[in-house]
């Protein structure tokens, strides 16, 4: 499953990351995005994009092209 098909309030793991854009995967990683990390959907904005998701106590917003990478499992 995707991040990007995930509704507000769903809860999820982060499974690992696909291949594609390394150097926003660092910048996930800086921001907490680590694999096995537990997180939830707070929000998505009116046309879809950006997703906030919070995660170790943090809210981020991530753009829909660049949650392309997050392979996420569902709880």
């Amino acid at each position: 499953m995707q991040l990007r098909d995930m509704k507000p309030g769903q809860r999820g793991v982060v499974k690992g990351f696909l291949p594609g854009n390394t150097e926003y995967r660092k910048k996930l990683f800086s921001l907490g995005v680590l694999p096995n990390t537990r997180f939830e959907v707070t929000r998505v904005a009116s046309l879809g994009d950006p997703v906030e998701i919070k995660l170790r106590g943090s809210f981020i917003s991530v753009r829909k092209a660049e949650i392309e990478i997050i392979d996420v499992r569902p709880l």
